[in-house]
């Protein structure tokens, strides 16, 4: 599955995501992803959580498309800070 594709289901399944999808490094296959997603929805979430939410935003590619994903997640505020 092409990174722009997943981008493109976590943001149209989650509230308010900002997704940035690539090809994890140190990979030498294309089925392993990385994804930065912000969202508003993970406020006041723990972490097991947020990944659940963006896992549920991919629904069955999880298991059918995507072989691997390093998660990392975001409220916007979180992101800021972490930015800075």
């Amino acid at each position: 599955m092409k990174p722009e594709d997943v981008e493109q289901l976590i943001e149209s399944n989650l509230e308010d995501a900002e997704a940035t999808v690539t090809h994890a490094r140190d990979k030498h296959d294309d089925d392993h992803l990385a994804a930065t997603v912000i969202s508003p929805a993970f406020d006041g979430l723990p972490l097991v959580q947020q990944h659940q939410q963006v896992y549920d935003a991919l629904g069955d590619h999880m298991t059918t498309d995507i072989h691997a994903l390093e998660l990392s997640t975001y409220t916007p505020e979180e992101y800021e800070e972490y930015e800075d």
